[in-house]
């Protein structure tokens, strides 16, 4: 069973401080699975009453292995299941009672295929909404999505579902809202990730067009190398650019 313990009074002995992190530091642990992540992302989870790290008299932020494991489970939860962080609260509340959670079956399938190094089928679909699920997963209207398309932040597929890409960037412009960022300002970003991602396919293409079926998969695996590698190098200089510390 999933330990998630909010911080607090536990922590008090001098081997538990020595095992503290920064907000920085968990940032770090994080990013290998969870490469969208950021700063802000943590802080809203915080505020959000998911995490409760322990300040240090300064107001800093100290976070223990336990709120690590916990915060992991959290972002697990809104990647893989597309929850809404009500329905998460509730089930991290349903854990800490020591009860049974069953989650729900939609979300990203990592394991299988098809022999020959390429995505099973059901891999490649079954990371996928309806227009009312994705409203519910980043709780948000009709109206709000209207607008996110027409900016073309995100898009609908052939069937009209969402692919998982499509469920984190809407949360994320439902979290940039909040410090009043509203989409028609994010149209720069949009056009930037078009050329970065024109670039990555420059990169790439001579592997997608091989006849050898691995070599496919290796460009797909390329692909997503490439893309988070970049996602860093975006998120390292608008942090250089602002001077952000984490705090």
């Amino acid at each position: 069973m999933l330990h998630t313990p909010r911080g607090g009074a536990g922590h008090g002995t001098a081997a538990a401080e020595h095992r503290l992190m920064s907000i920085g530091a968990v940032l770090n642990v994080l990013r290998d699975e969870f490469p969208e992540v950021t700063i802000s992302k943590i802080r809203f989870l915080e505020s959000e009453g998911l995490i409760e790290p322990q300040r240090t008299p300064s107001g800093y932020r100290k976070f223990s292995p336990e709120d690590v494991e916990r915060l992991a489970h959290v972002l697990r939860m809104q990647r893989d299941h597309y929850l809404p962080l009500k329905v998460i609260r509730e089930q991290l509340d349903a854990l800490e009672r020591g009860e049974q959670v069953t989650l729900p079956s939609v979300g990203q399938q990592r394991d299988g295929g098809d022999g020959d190094g390429t995505p099973a089928e059901d891999e490649r679909t079954a990371a996928r909404v309806g227009r009312e699920a994705l409203l519910a997963a980043v709780e948000a209207d009709e109206g709000q999505l209207a607008e996110w398309e027409s900016y073309g932040l995100i898009g609908a597929l052939p069937d009209g579902s969402y692919d998982a890409d499509a469920v984190t960037v809407a949360a994320l412009v439902v979290e940039l809202g909040r410090f009043g960022i509203e989409p028609r300002h994010l149209r720069a970003m949009k056009a930037a990730a078009e050329r970065d991602a024109a670039l990555v396919d420059q990169v790439v293409a001579p592997l997608r067009r091989h006849r050898n079926p691995q070599t496919r998969a290796h460009a797909e695996a390329r692909t997503k190398e490439l893309a988070g590698l970049a996602g860093r190098l975006h998120a390292a200089l608008v942090h250089s650019a602002l001077g952000v510390r984490a705090r």
